[in-house]
C-alpha cells in the first residue's frame, strides 16, 4: 500500500536547519502520495510563517510534483469522508480532508507530526508520526 505525506513533512523536508529534515527528504524520496490541498498548505505555510519568497516557493513545489505521484485532487466524496472522520475523532476538518484523501487514494499509512501516532482510520489508514522515536 501507497503511503501519504501530511503538510508537516513537507514543511521539513525544506527546511534548512530542522532536525527533522532528514526524516522529511526520505519520506518525500520514496514517492509517497499528496494531494491538491497539501500542496496548497504548503505554499500558503512556507510564504506566511517561514517568510519564503514566491519564487522559492514555486521551486520547492516543482521538486515536491517531481518526487510524488501526481497530487490527488479534493473530491466531493473526499469533503464527505472528512466530515465524518472529523466528527468521529474530534480532528480539525483540515486534517481530517488529508486523512479522507489518503483513503481515497488507497493508502495504508499517513504521516503526520501533528495526528495521534498508531491510530487507525476506517480501520484501512494508520497514522505514523516518523519523528516520534527521535530525540
Amino acid at each position: 500500500m501507497s503511503a501519504f505525506l501530511d503538510t508537516d513533512i513537507l514543511i521539513y523536508a525544506a527546511a534548512q536547519q530542522d532536525s527533522r529534515s532528514a526524516v522529511a527528504r526520505d519520506l518525500l524520496r520514496r514517492r509517497c502520495m499528496i494531494s491538491v490541498q497539501v500542496l496548497n498548505e504548503f505554499a500558503a505555510v512556507a510564504h506566511r510563517r517561514l517568510g519564503k519568497p514566491w519564487g522559492e516557493i514555486n521551486r520547492a513545489l516543482g521538486a515536491i510534483r517531481a518526487l510524488c505521484p501526481p497530487p490527488l485532487p479534493i473530491t466531493l466524496d473526499a469533503h464527505r469522508l472528512a466530515l465524518r472522520i472529523a466528527e468521529r475523532t474530534g480532528y480539525r476538518f483540515y486534517d481530517s480532508l488529508i486523512l479522507a484523501s489518503a483513503l481515497e487514494g488507497g493508502c495504508g499509512t499517513v504521516y503526520s507530526e501533528d495526528m495521534q501516532h498508531g491510530q487507525r482510520i476506517e480501520n484501512a489508514l494508520t497514522i505514523v508520526n516518523p519523528f516520534r522515536d527521535r530525540s
